[in-house]
């Protein structure tokens, strides 16, 4: 296999890592068509990057670090962004912030304190990513075509909120069962 089909996922990885802090440049910039063209590339790039990975043996350590860096970065890049232009609440940009924020540090306590933690996405994790995404392309939607829809736009933030907050309650029970597992074991 050539080298470079070999690294091709992890190339058009580092290539959606570039999309972010294009996208937000876009955002605040005001060129919100091309923002939702970013984005859409973005989403090209991850859906492919995955696929060849997995269909064709391509995973690599590296990739599998470096694919989850690439979606949080796009995505704090895009929530800072429209919360910067006043188009997203602030209160929602600090609520997903807040929830990654938390889970990488119970993470890193997790090992600090040897607790029989897996470290896996659970299924209401990625539907949270996915409902996040959803907000901000449905929000660039509205941006780029110029659509005035606060109250739609409203729905969209609660709902993000939702299972933002759900995912994080079902994240912080993960950890407190490993926690108590490794008192329960101790004594």
């Amino acid at each position: 296999m050539s080298f470079m089909l070999r690294h091709l996922p992890n190339t058009l990885t580092a290539m959606r890592l570039l999309c972010a802090p294009a996208l937000a440049a876009l955002l605040l910039t005001g060129s919100y068509p091309a923002a939702l063209g970013i984005l859409a590339f973005a989403g090209l790039t991850d859906a492919a990057d995955g696929f060849l990975a997995k269909r064709y043996g391509l995973s690599t350590r590296f990739g599998r670090y470096l694919d989850p860096a690439a979606d949080k970065l796009l995505m704090l890049a895009a929530y800072l962004a429209l919360a910067a232009i006043h188009v997203a609440p602030l209160w929602l940009t600090a609520l997903v912030i807040l929830r990654d924020a938390l889970i990488v540090v119970a993470v890193f306590a997790a090992r600090l304190l040897a607790l029989p933690l897996r470290v896996e996405p659970l299924p209401i994790g990625k539907v949270c990513t996915a409902v996040q995404v959803a907000y901000i392309a449905f929000i660039l939607v509205l941006l780029a075509f110029r659509l005035d829809s606060p109250g739609y736009a409203h729905v969209a933030a609660l709902t993000t909120v939702a299972f933002t907050v759900a995912s994080g309650l079902a994240y912080a029970g993960l950890w407190l069962k490993a926690l108590v597992a490794r008192y329960r074991r101790a004594t």
